[in-house]
């Protein structure tokens, strides 16, 4: 992994390629690199930024002038799975003859078999790869029967192959096509005039066309200027629908904010309101979710409700545990989707199971939603990124209507996810557990959520005070209690996500059974610390880390003074229903971590390590 681009028409491929590239670089990676077809076949990559490749590219020794003739090509930005970050590890990877260049994101999982097997007939590995693997097994099936052509080949090859891949190739000898395939890892293709787009995601496509068609697992396409033909792996040839974008191009941009998770941070009242733009009825105490309509019955009879998820996603999940139980009273679980399938967990078709993923391609919580449709469960998707995997493969589900996340370390997707199972409680709750004034009151308080947020965000220059004051700090600890305890965790992974600050979440009152154990005058300890019916408790756990000298930062209540007498430093937010909370008390735990990311030099957008969509085991 981790992006993919591609191009086909009648501009120059190469520019369009490393922009697109510089679109995908909020996936996170370590190298880049293009192949263009300009008669030959033109090569350039290596380790380090997209920025970096072009300047590499006008000191490369080849012609610019017939770079930039092609009118094909390829480009790949690498996240490291084997073999380390390097100029022989980036893709694109090239046939024993330079003749085809394949990028692949995703992992081939037999590749050590197949290496061995071409080692055998002659081969040579110039990388660590298991994607090489791929482009000589092609050449090797191509070798031995020339008239099969590309696209034959590479299904053959594809036929051998264990694992995930979403897979571009070009050759020398088809100059005019472009051969890609999925599986497990997506790809979309983009519709132009007279030329093709192909991508990852539609972030490199957006600005050239809104027109686009998502392959599904299993299926290969062969695209040419003159339009593309999409096949299965056993060549059976399918129609597909095409979608319209509903994005722009200024939503991938930074709008004025020196990064993109700063802008996310702040786009988080738009985007509650757009969670609830058409789905609240507030007059009539109704909430109306279109996706689920049909399955609604089904949703309410069910006898348990599993959520898998990963990352702060799963922390969105365990929030949603504590609304349905209380607003619904049906059991809920939640489960790392990374270890749902490995445990062979006990799910029956009377169970509903919730996935929960912001791009919808997270290959973990698609590996739980697969598991649990073949025992029978009725499977139901949240997510962000319409055409996705889990959007295709789930019975019914909700869009978060986030629009695009650029930010790696993820803050408007969690706020938008924790609101729609909010609005999912609620309408379980239906005619179960609430009367529709019950509702109303509810859905009354959460429509003045997103002008809450808003007070908050004005708090910044203090919330940068802090962080400046902390951000040294070598650990942190957060504590929170009931629908804090999850805000907490997430403001932890926040923390270690964009600073690489050691930081740990806990449910308050298990501060004694351990962690305690670390408190001294150099850590820090942030407390969530709102009124509800475990603030006393709250206020005692306080006073037992400021007698061992700790460092305390709370998050209370607009008002609190008493809060104000214990904390070193107090972060207020508005009066809310603890239902509600995690939508406010979030909020300054994101901006202290970007804030102190900010202070200690580190790549925000692009934090070390990390990927926006983990589409690999």
């Amino acid at each position: 992994m981790c992006g993919i681009v591609g191009y086909i028409g009648s501009k120059d491929a190469a520019e369009l390629l490393l922009n697109g590239l510089q679109r995908l670089e909020y996936r996170g990676y370590d190298s880049a690199g293009i192949a263009v077809l300009n008669g030959g076949l033109s090569v350039l990559k290596q380790k380090g930024s997209v920025s970096e490749l072009e300047k590499a590219l006008k000191n490369s020794g080849q012609s610019e002038q017939s770079i930039h003739e092609a009118t094909a090509g390829i480009g790949h930005t690498r996240w490291a799975t084997h073999g380390d970050p390097s100029d022989r590890n980036a893709h694109p990877h090239l046939s024993a003859d330079g003749g085809i260049a394949l990028i692949h994101n995703g992992i081939i999982e037999n590749y050590s078999a197949i290496k061995k097997e071409l080692i055998s007939k002659g081969y040579h590995f110039s990388s660590d790869t298991d994607s090489e693997a791929l482009v000589h097994l092609i050449d090797s099936i191509w070798s031995d029967k020339p008239e099969i052509g590309l696209e034959a080949a590479v299904r053959a090859a594809l036929y051998h192959v264990e694992g995930a891949y979403g897979l571009c190739i070009i050759s020398q000898q088809e100059p005019d096509k472009i051969v890609v395939a999925r599986k497990g890892s997506p790809l979309v293709i983009g519709i132009g005039e007279g030329e093709y787009f192909i991508a990852s995601d539609a972030a490199p496509i957006v600005e050239h066309t809104k027109k686009v068609i998502y392959l599904s697992d299993g299926e290969m396409a062969v695209v040419t200027r003159d339009g593309y033909v999409i096949k299965t792996i056993e060549n059976i040839t399918q129609e597909k629908h095409i979608s319209e974008l509903d994005f722009d191009l200024a939503k991938i941009e930074k709008g004025g904010f020196e990064h993109f998770m700063l802008k996310e941070i702040y786009e988080q009242p738009t985007v509650l309101q757009d969670v609830m733009r058409g789905r609240v009825r507030l007059d009539e105490g109704q909430v109306r979710l279109g996706g689920i309509e049909d399955y609604l019955d089904r949703l309410k009879l069910s006898s348990r409700v599993i959520i898998c998820a990963c990352g702060t996603s799963w922390h969105a999940g365990l929030i949603g545990e504590y609304l349905i139980e209380e607003f619904a009273r049906i059991p809920v679980e939640v489960d790392y989707a990374s270890e749902f399938r490995y445990r062979n967990p006990v799910i029956t078709k009377d169970d509903v199971v919730i996935v929960i993923s912001q791009s919808g391609e997270t290959a973990d919580t698609l590996a739980a939603l697969r598991l649990a449709r073949e025992k029978g469960a009725l499977v139901m998707g949240i997510c962000n990124v319409v055409g996705s995997t889990i959007a295709r493969e789930t019975l019914c589900g909700i869009y978060t209507h986030a629009g695009p996340e650029i930010g790696v370390a993820s803050t408007k997707a969690f706020t938008a996810q924790v609101t729609v199972l909010y609005l999912l409680a609620l309408t379980l709750s239906k005619g179960r557990t609430m009367s529709r004034e019950e509702i109303k009151l509810y859905l009354k308080e959460l429509n003045g959520v997103p002008e809450k947020v808003e007070r908050i965000l004005k708090q910044d220059d203090m919330i940068l005070e802090i962080a400046e004051d902390y951000k040294d700090a070598r650990n942190f600890l957060y504590l929170g209690r009931g629908y804090n305890f999850p805000v907490a965790l997430e403001g932890a992974l926040k923390l270690k996500e964009i600073s690489y600050i050691h930081a740990e979440g806990y449910p308050a009152a298990e501060m004694k059974h351990g962690p305690i154990a670390l408190i001294d005058e150099d850590m820090p300890v942030i407390f969530i610390a709102t009124r509800d019916n475990s603030y006393a408790k709250v206020l005692s756990n306080i006073e037992e880390v400021r007698s061992r000298k700790g460092k305390v930062i709370a998050i209370a209540n607009e008002g609190d003074e008493e809060i104000g007498r214990l904390a070193d430093h107090v972060i207020y937010i508005p009066a809310a229903s603890a239902p509600v909370t995690p939508l406010l008390s979030v909020i300054p735990l994101q901006l202290l971590a970007y804030h102190i990311a900010t202070f200690r030099g580190c790549n925000v957008d692009r934090p070390r390590n990390l990927a926006k969509s983990v589409t690999v085991e």
